[in-house]
């Protein structure tokens, strides 16, 4: 998927949306799934996901919202990553499964171990 349409799709108003726009704008580096996956079985893994990281004290940005709108499309979906350039936020995109529209968007910020430069 090309900048531009990823740009274009991340339009909505909600702060997960809104960061992760500015970071791809700012030059991040992203990823899109070639295929989609079914809907329940994102929702079921992000959902455990969502349990495991609020057990440890955190709440990403959007994610519980973002598992409850999977479920509520119910239509297959294609993954997307957005990783800052400094790598201290990353967000996960939720698309249609043919690319065209956004079906929710979730963000957190890295752990500082993920930030340290490679050797």
């Amino acid at each position: 998927m090309e900048r531009h349409v990823l740009e274009s799709l991340l339009a909505g108003d909600d702060e997960a949306s809104v960061i992760a726009l500015a970071t791809l704008r700012s030059g991040a580096t992203y990823w899109v799934a070639d295929r989609a996956q079914p809907a329940g079985a994102h929702a079921g893994v992000f959902n455990r996901r969502l349990q495991r990281m609020r057990m440890h004290g955190f709440e990403p940005l959007g994610l519980g919202r973002a598992v409850q709108l999977i479920r509520e499309h119910g239509q297959p979906v294609r993954t997307g990553l957005i990783d800052a350039v400094d790598r201290t936020w990353t967000t996960l995109l939720f698309l249609t499964e043919d690319g065209s529209a956004l079906v929710a968007c979730a963000g957190w910020p890295l752990p500082l171990v993920a930030r340290k430069p490679p050797l």
